[in-house]
């Protein structure tokens, strides 16, 4: 139902007006996604991301160097792995093939450039079984207090989206939550976190973290 997608959104505004670098930080209701301007289909204006302008960069050093240097070394990479477009995200003709559903992993900051991928997201990534991902939404099973707690930054939707600097927006937001210094938006007792970042044309990369 459309409303499932606004209900995504309107989640995304609650998580983002806990985050102080987000974009919009404003709570959105069910009802406003609904009745903001039509993009196509069921989708409107407020369940897709801004387009946003931004850079980021990463030191990349040794765990040596890290300890040498007196830096916070708490988290780790557990896994990371990259796919690219399969001849199904062509021949079965299926937009959901098309926009990354073959690119996702067996494996969570996810890409949520619209809140229809959000929700495809959650079932190919196993969070939710096929067909299970509206489910995983009315039950609360994807914010705090439920399951899982999916863009606890407030995801491309309301955090922003500025392209390039997504991936590392991420990351940082996993890092900052496995290291207890999320603050107001702190998902309670994190251990385990998953990043997925995907673009089309086409390639997805997942990296799963954890606190030592």
């Amino acid at each position: 139902k459309a409303e499932t997608f606004a209900k995504i959104r309107a989640k995304a505004s609650r998580h983002a007006a806990r985050n102080p670098v987000a974009l919009f930080r404003k709570e959105v209701t069910v009802e406003e996604v609904m009745d903001s301007p039509v993009l196509i289909g069921p989708m409107t204006r407020l369940m897709a991301c801004p387009p946003t302008c931004g850079a980021a960069a990463a030191i990349v050093c040794s765990e040596a160097f890290a300890r040498a240097n007196a830096l916070d070394h708490r988290v780790r990479i557990l896994a990371q792995a990259m796919t690219t477009d399969t001849p199904s995200t062509f021949e079965a003709r299926n937009m959901m093939q098309l926009v990354g559903y073959d690119m996702t992993l067996d494996a969570v900051e996810l890409h949520d450039c619209f809140a229809t991928n959000e929700l495809l997201t959650y079932e190919a990534l196993r969070l939710a079984p096929e067909g299970g991902g509206e489910q995983m939404v009315e039950d609360g099973d994807n914010t705090h207090g439920g399951r899982v707690v999916t863009n606890p930054s407030g995801g491309l939707l309301s955090k922003g989206h500025p392209l390039g600097a997504t991936g590392l927006a991420q990351c940082t937001e996993l890092v900052q939550q496995l290291r207890g210094q999320a603050a107001d938006r702190q998902v309670e007792g994190a251990r385990i976190a998953l990043q997925h970042n995907l673009g089309l044309g086409g390639a997805c990369v997942v990296t799963m973290y954890q606190a030592t």
